[in-house]
């Protein structure tokens, strides 16, 4: 089954609103042909009405970070689906390690959040990933089945297409360590044959997996290559559209 690669950006906590507009203005004009492939960024909450004004007409996608499990409510310091709907977000960001090591949040809760975004017609990348030392300890396959179980417990098979699965071995997060190719096949192979699984052959195949960690234009063409490898989630090498761009003409076709 074809599926169209997806490129997608991950600012984490870094630019503000003139920043936001200045990197958009340069991957609007280095991109005007994006066929082939689906480019996304995610800004933080404060930017996100100036990327959806810097990117409208354009084909580049605009996501958040995260997200309160409810519509609304007494939750300060929270944003809501509806929230980020209106801002302009069409898609959201869940279980990333950072937000599950830093900030506590464990698999039942991303559940309630993949659940509620799809409610509120938000597409979920949900991210799931091992540690050094799990890895170390031959659990990769184990933590990866107990992150999917959770995460999907309340998807249903037609669901599927408005969720994206990222592959983030935590020990490769920004620290210019990328998994080798036969670990990252390894791991999209387990999590499509899961899926497969559970949620059926159509699903499974209908899936995009993508792979984060120190993902850059020199590694970016391999990574791809890889057959269960369908797009990348791109951190630091996103947030300059001179590092970001090659990565999204990993091929050299566009």
């Amino acid at each position: 089954m074809s599926r169209i690669p997806l490129i997608a950006g991950n600012w984490k906590m870094h630019k503000t609103l003139s920043a936001t507009r200045t990197l958009l203005a340069e991957l609007r004009l280095a991109l005007r042909d994006t066929d082939g492939v689906e480019v996304a960024v995610a800004p933080p909450f404060t930017a996100l009405a100036a990327a959806a004004e810097a990117l409208r007409g354009s084909a580049i996608r605009i996501g958040a970070q995260n997200m309160h499990e409810s519509e609304e409510g007494a939750f300060t310091g929270e944003i809501s689906p509806v929230m980020l709907t209106d801002l302009g977000a069409n898609f959201v960001i869940l279980g990333h390690s950072e937000r599950r090591a830093l900030f506590g949040e464990g698999d039942e809760l991303i559940n309630r959040k993949v659940r509620r975004a799809l409610i509120s017609d938000l597409e979920v990348v949900l991210c799931i990933g091992e540690t050094l030392e799990e890895r170390r300890a031959n659990r990769t396959d184990k933590v990866l089945r107990k992150q999917l179980e959770a995460g999907l417990e309340t998807v249903k098979p037609e669901e599927i297409r408005r969720i994206t699965i990222a592959y983030e071995p935590v020990w490769a997060i920004g620290t210019s360590v990328v998994a080798s190719t036969d670990e990252v096949a390894s791991a999209h192979a387990f999590i499509r044959k899961w899926v497969t699984s559970k949620l059926g052959e159509e699903a499974a195949g209908a899936l995009r997996i993508l792979y984060g960690g120190s993902v850059s234009g020199d590694n970016a063409a391999g990574l791809m290559a890889l057959a269960d490898v369908d797009g990348l989630l791109v951190g630091g090498a996103s947030l300059k559209p001179d590092k970001f761009i090659p990565i999204i003409e990993y091929d050299g076709a566009r």
